[in-house]
């Protein structure tokens, strides 16, 4: 179960991907529910653009770091994550699962929180593949 250390950049390439584009599907079918106006696309716009800038793009460039650091080439293939970050992770899907299924947010909240979350978790998954083509190319030239 080890992968080379790049590989794990690999790995949470698509683990965000898939996350991201799973929300923003959420939302997306919110939208088209009856919530698409501009206000509430600007609003997706501006969740993306904050959740972006002050958290998934710094948790892209802090995993990078710390996978490329690592000084054996082979890993767990869960170490694309450490633990707090599995944390982080386990509180926010456990929030997002609750806040659907209780009903505890209006539609048109879901619609534009979760189009622009999904985005930005989709854009933190093709960071890391970019990060990951880097390592690549590195390791191979």
């Amino acid at each position: 179960m080890s992968v080379h250390k790049n590989t794990l950049l690999l790995i949470a390439s698509i683990v965000w991907l898939a996350a991201g584009v799973n929300i923003a599907r959420i939302g997306l079918e919110a939208y088209a529910a009856g919530h698409l106006t501009l206000l509430n696309v600007v609003l997706s716009a501006v969740v993306g653009i904050v959740f972006w800038s002050f958290i998934f793009g710094k948790l892209v460039v802090k995993h990078t770091a710390r996978i490329t650091g690592y000084e054996e080439e082979r890993h767990f293939f869960l170490k694309f994550f450490d633990v707090p970050a599995f944390v982080i992770m386990a509180v926010m899907m456990t929030g997002g699962i609750s806040i659907r299924a209780f009903g505890l947010a209006p539609e048109g909240f879901i619609a534009v929180f979760y189009t622009g979350l999904g985005c930005a978790l989709a854009l933190a998954g093709l960071r890391f593949a970019r990060m990951w083509l880097r390592e690549v190319r590195v390791t191979r030239a």
